[in-house]
């Protein structure tokens, strides 16, 4: 399986961590994994809602020290 790639937007406010996982997973290949971390608490609620509506899956949430992280599985075929 190809490497996870990272977006790192810690620091950064909604919406720009949605944003930036946006514009990875539209550059990504299909089938890609993209991290996300972030410490918006926003993104708790913005990656999920992003994700549906894309048709991306959400394989791994976890929470640790107020960062954020998600890896979200680019949908195999475009929509």
């Amino acid at each position: 399986m190809a490497e996870e790639i990272v977006v790192d937007a810690r620091g950064h406010h909604c919406p720009v961590p949605t944003l930036r996982l946006r514009r990875a997973l539209e550059a990504a290949p299909a089938g890609a994994r993209v991290r996300l971390r972030a410490d918006d608490p926003m993104a708790r609620i913005d990656v999920p809602h992003f994700a549906a509506q894309i048709g991306a899956e959400i394989v791994e949430r976890d929470e640790t020290d107020g960062v954020f992280s998600f890896l979200v599985a680019k949908p195999r075929t475009d929509r």
